[in-house]
């Protein structure tokens, strides 16, 4: 490669004075540096990006274990105890001492807190107060279902995401690479020799201003040695930081100077994008590519110096390392009351979504167990003590644990749970609250959210959605994009060992169910399902014992502790149940006429329509997606 001539007489009299936006839209127009992954232990991921989505091998916990110290019983033994009558057990012939984590025995169905039985003397305890099935008992997945997504791609791994991951039975995790940034400090003036500083002399402080600002964005700095103003030198050691790093840094020399030699020899090696941005301080930024790799030259200012490296250098070393921004504080409104004890200053994980332009703050699952929930917060609230709670639409700050610029950008989904929101989470930024379809259509109308997803069916008409939305919004005013039809049944174990075979089944004796929350739609279909067969929900053996997802629901069948429940066939696929089909519905996203022009909408439609996410969601099996993304208003 031919050296530039050093040529003193020359200045770079002419400069641009690009807009800075414009600006970046023609260096990212034309520098097409990709990100790079490598596979790392999760033991050693402290701090890393992760380059893909990260789904739980197994779940966890694995086996039921006791939420509590005590004695684990059989409940239906302890049914009818009383102060008058209590019940009278045997130790290891009616219940057995139990701490906190260990695995609860077959034949045993609920804990007691040790504080709540009374010995009696040889091995004999007495209850004032029956066990309910299920009482303080972890049951198997509780905290993560296998299959179920840990932490989405572009997630920056924390110490809990570690244990998180761990907990789920991943090992070893996809990361991208961090960016290597070369800084080179230039000027016969500069020294890094504080203690014998001569006149005319310059602390070179600017270089170690980057090194952090670098190592903040999440990349890896080398600082080179200060270049004197030679421009064979200077190419020399610019050829070498670009073959040792992703992206170079040239401080100092961007300007018109007869010294400033940066624009030539880059001009030279590669190509010059923009010399000068319409911004101050910082003109005199140069945007350059040399071998595929960004080089930028800035202002010697200190004060330029850091204006143009945090508008021009960080934002590609975030893009190419995933690295998000720092943490800060924030208000919000509460969605939904909280309800604290008086004992404790409860520190209270939430998500956060920006609606009607108003932070909505949601709390979420406060177990002392539940990882994810950490996992998945945006932020914190304190509740302090000696308050009971804190009341709905109350203004309340949170300490974020993301970057608030993130959280504003996404789509706030609350209403009816389906695994396809995973995979949408995956492919933009959403903030998603499972509280059952007709919870979505209450968020919706109090404008807590974008989008609801619901799954409601008129039983007069066997249709889905619309008539409730005619029901509780004014005429005119909403819309429903049409989603998946999915295929709604009946989950049992594998080779269905109970032989179950409808509806009818489910008030058996020997045959347990595991129900969705009410306001679902799935819980809905049920109790429709019932009625026509008339069967009296008490019938129903575990009834009333709830879960949230239809994973959830999934997982427990496929546990010891239920026979049968009710949900999708992608969930009981991915468990390995066996699935009795009742029907396909419409899983639909609601959404107001006033939002379909929101950037958020339209790019959630963008995604749905796209090819890669009807794949992703025809790989699941039990799908349809005839008419997806289209989009029917509301009339009556």
């Amino acid at each position: 490669m031919e050296h530039l001539r050093d040529d003193h007489s020359k200045r770079n009299i002419y400069i641009d004075n690009q807009p800075r936006l414009k600006a970046i839209e023609a260096y990212e127009e034309k520098l097409k540096q990709s990100k790079k992954q490598e596979e790392v232990s999760v033991y050693q991921s402290l701090g890393r990006i992760t380059a893909q989505a990260v789904f739980a091998n197994i779940s966890s916990p694995h086996y039921h274990s006791a939420a509590m110290d005590g004695i684990a019983v059989l409940a239906e033994k302890t049914y009818g105890a009383n102060e008058r009558s209590p019940v009278i057990l045997k130790e290891s012939v009616d219940f057995c001492y139990i701490n906190t984590g260990n695995p609860v025995a077959d034949g045993y169905d609920a804990v007691i807190m040790i504080e709540d039985v009374i010995p009696e003397g040889e091995g004999l305890i007495k209850l004032l107060v029956p066990a309910h099935p299920w009482q303080h008992v972890r049951t198997v997945g509780e905290d993560i279902v296998k299959g179920e997504m840990i932490i989405p791609s572009g997630h920056k791994i924390r110490a809990i995401d570690i244990g998180a991951l761990l907990s789920g039975g991943v090992v070893v995790i996809n990361v991208l690479c961090p960016v290597k940034v070369g800084i080179i400090p230039t000027g016969n003036e500069l020294t890094r020799d504080i203690e014998t500083l001569e006149k005319g002399q310059i602390i070179d402080s600017n270089a170690w201003m980057f090194q952090g600002l670098v190592t903040e964005a999440g990349g890896l700095p080398t600082v080179y040695e200060p270049v004197e103003d030679n421009m064979k030198q200077l190419e020399e050691v610019i050829c070498k930081a670009i073959n040792e790093n992703d992206f170079v840094i040239v401080n100092a020399g961007s300007s018109a100077g007869s010294k400033d030699y940066t624009v030539d020899i880059i001009r030279s090696l590669g190509e010059v994008i923009v010399h000068g941005i319409a911004m101050k301080p910082g003109k005199p930024t140069i945007l350059g590519i040399i071998d595929n790799k960004g080089i930028i030259g800035i202002p010697g200012y200190p004060v330029s110096a850091y204006f143009s490296f945090r508008n021009f250098v960080e934002p590609f070393i975030r893009k190419l390392s995933g690295s998000p921004n720092d943490d800060e504080k924030t208000k919000a409104v509460l969605s939904k009351r909280i309800v604290s004890s008086l004992k404790h200053e409860e520190l209270v994980r939430v998500t956060l979504g920006k609606v009607n332009g108003q932070l909505i703050a949601t709390a979420l699952n406060r177990g002392a167990g539940n990882t994810t929930s950490l996992v998945r917060a945006d932020g914190v609230l304190t509740v302090p003590i000696h308050v009971e709670g804190i009341e709905a639409e109350e203004n309340v700050e949170v300490q974020l644990l993301k970057p608030l610029e993130i959280i504003e950008k996404r789509a706030v989904f609350i209403g009816s749970h389906d695994i396809i929101i995973d995979i949408l989470s995956d492919m933009m930024p959403i903030s998603s609250s499972h509280v059952g379809s007709f919870g979505g259509l209450m968020a919706k109308r109090k404008g807590e959210c974008h989008i609801a997803p619901i799954h409601l069916m008129d039983e007069a008409t066997g249709d889905y959605n619309d008539a409730f939305v005619k029901k509780y919004f004014e005429d005119g005013t909403m819309s429903i994009i049409s989603g998946v039809k999915r295929l709604q049944g009946i989950m049992v174990k594998k080779g269905n060992p109970k032989q179950i075979k409808g509806f009818a089944d489910l008030s058996r004796d020997d045959v347990i169910f595991v129900n969705r929350q009410r306001g679902s739609g799935t819980r809905q279909l049920l109790d429709y399902e019932l009625k026509k067969q008339k069967i009296d929900p008490k019938e129903v053996n575990g009834y009333d014992w709830e879960v949230n997802t239809h994973m959830g629901v999934a997982v427990a069948v496929d546990s010891n502790a239920v026979d049968v429940g009710l949900g999708i066939y992608a969930a009981a696929d991915n468990m390995g149940l066996d699935f009795i089909p009742v029907g396909y519905e419409a899983y639909e996203f609601l959404v107001s006429n006033d939002d379909l022009n929101d950037d958020r909408i339209k790019k959630f439609l963008e995604i749905i329509t796209s090819d890669i996410f009807k794949s992703s969601v025809l790989s699941l099996g039990g799908y349809q997606l005839d008419d997806i993304g289209t989009i029917r208003k509301i009339e009556k």
